[in-house]
């Protein structure tokens, strides 16, 4: 597995749409439906990587705080599951209850929405505002396992506190690091 950092999608880029399958609950699930009138977190995890399993505890802890207070939360796994199929529908849904995932977590097939989002790691971060405009993308913190850095999730924390307090994000935001995006050939 690579270490990969993000692509850094250019800020104020418009959050590309998407129509996916919700491992979890069975339904389809565009952007529309998921969006939120005060911020909306589009997050390109998988199951395996070593990386989203070292944020996971932050991830659940943080989506859990910032929907109560009207943010809303994606997850979206891009990898070719014929290659790897640990990363599959039927065991993203698996994983997103053993793990507790409080949000949607959605199948990208073809691949098409991670190109769509320059998506190159997992995890990579994506905050939307209520406009669907890009404020932030990147990190969720400076943490990566076996680093003895504490998740807290402050990057992110620190993104969408901006966003709900009605001020502007910082321009230094850093990329997030992880697996690469297992892409098909």
């Amino acid at each position: 597995m690579a270490l990969t950092e993000s692509n850094m999608l250019t800020l104020g880029t418009k959050a590309p749409d998407f129509t996916l399958p919700d491992t979890v609950s069975g339904k389809v699930v565009s952007l529309s439906d998921i969006r939120s009138d005060k911020a909306t977190v589009v997050m390109f995890l998988c199951n395996h990587c070593p990386y989203v399993i070292h944020t996971n505890p932050e991830i659940i802890r943080l989506a859990r705080e910032y929907q109560e207070k009207g943010v809303r939360f994606v997850a979206i796994s891009s990898n070719d599951a014929a290659k790897y199929p640990q990363d599959g529908p039927e065991e993203m849904k698996k994983h997103a209850k053993k793990v507790g995932y409080p949000f949607s977590y959605l199948y990208d097939e073809s691949q098409e929405v991670a190109r769509a989002y320059d998506a190159a790691c997992t995890p990579d971060f994506y905050v939307f505002d209520e406009n669907l405009a890009l404020v932030y993308r990147g990190r969720l913190d400076a943490s990566r396992p076996n680093s003895g850095v504490p998740l807290t999730g402050e990057d992110l924390r620190a993104a969408l506190d901006a966003v709900l307090a009605g001020e502007a994000v910082p321009e230094k935001q850093y990329p997030s690091a992880g697996c690469n995006i297992k892409w098909k050939m």
